[in-house]
């Protein structure tokens, strides 16, 4: 096995252009107005029509951009089916568009088409009573509070077209012909649940639960503020990692599609256990999971990236209490406090 990733496409596609992965296969990219600032996206031929795998946001220049997309690398055929890994809104974001303006069916699981319905109608001009509980128990500085309880929250309707009754859902096992290849779905967990990955003839659509050069963000949330993604994942990483093999093209959510899934795998496992020992140094002392920050991700957090930095914070420091390995308590303010056991 090699020890080392492989990049067959250095080069990415161009705004509104496209690169042929595979036979069939459509590599294309959508931009996003964050640190990560894209999301891949892939069109299969299926003949008449087009599947797609993910959308991006919806905005007026998503819809703007696909519309050139569609008249161009597309060649003007319809797009029959939308297949969705996952509920967040850089894969989500345009499939209710594309379900009402274009008649296409929707295929995804029902966790993820029922957290993005549930979300998208949920709209919210300041945060929740949950949401600030949720951010006095992790610690969250006291500035950046502050500023966020007087602020209209992200919303997922902002950047997620309305979604319309229906769908296709699809679980662990099917099978899905699209592109001239059976697909079998395999479901991961952790960075959002029932994640679906679909494998076929050496190739892999990966979405984030198999991403080549970043870790996916596992956080905890107010909808579920009990959850353990931290254990979510490594679960699905060790089972997913019995189906990869060296030679397998992972086309992946974010980043460059690569090859080497094998020893990727056992990246993406090692760094969580890698960050969970360091936090259980850390936590020799009694801290909140915004005190842990530094151990998890060894650098400083900004402020664009303190939300996520801080609901991952709260997976890891959960998943240590939840495993038996460290208490946790309520500080007279409100915040949780992780200590470790012994």
């Amino acid at each position: 096995m090699s020890d080392t990733l492989s990049y067959p496409f250095p080069d990415i596609p161009g705004e509104g252009d496209a690169i042929e992965v595979a036979p069939g296969i459509l590599w294309m990219r959508l931009p996003l107005p964050m640190k990560l600032d894209h999301v891949n996206i892939y069109a299969l031929d299926d003949g008449d029509a087009w599947t797609i795998v993910d959308t991006g946001f919806y905005s007026k220049r998503g819809v703007a951009l696909w519309q050139k997309l569609l008249a161009g690398p597309l060649q003007g055929k319809p797009v029959a089916r939308v297949i969705v890994t996952h509920h967040h809104p850089d894969h989500i974001g345009m499939a209710g568009w594309f379900q009402s303006e274009r008649g296409a069916e929707l295929i995804t699981t029902r966790t993820a088409w029922l957290m993005a319905r549930m979300l998208v109608l949920d709209e919210q001009d300041r945060p929740t009573p949950e949401a600030l509980q949720f951010w006095t128990r992790a610690g969250m500085d006291p500035d950046i509070f502050a500023a966020r309880a007087a602020e209209r929250p992200f919303n997922f309707a902002d950047c997620v077209a309305p979604m319309p009754l229906g769908y296709r859902r699809i679980r662990e096992g099917d099978t899905l012909h699209a592109a001239g290849r059976d697909w079998t779905v395999r479901i991961g967990n952790g960075h959002a649940p029932e994640h679906a990955t679909f494998w076929a003839d050496g190739l892999v659509l990966g979405g984030d639960q198999l991403l080549p050069s970043i870790s996916p963000n596992l956080g905890v949330y107010p909808t579920e503020p009990d959850a353990d993604p931290v254990e979510d994942w490594l679960e699905a990483c060790e089972r997913l990692r019995g189906h990869a093999t060296p030679d397998q093209l992972v086309l992946p959510g974010h980043k460059l599609p690569f090859t080497g899934l094998p020893i990727r795998m056992r990246q993406l496992i090692d760094n969580h256990h890698g960050a969970l020992a360091r936090l259980l140094d850390h936590l020799a002392e009694p801290r909140t999971a915004h005190d842990c920050f530094m151990p998890l991700f060894k650098r400083e957090i900004g402020g664009g990236e303190y939300g996520l930095a801080l609901v991952e914070s709260v997976a890891h420091c959960a998943h240590l209490y939840l495993a038996g390995q460290a208490t946790r308590v309520l500080r007279d303010d409100g915040a949780y406090l992780y200590q470790r056991k012994g």
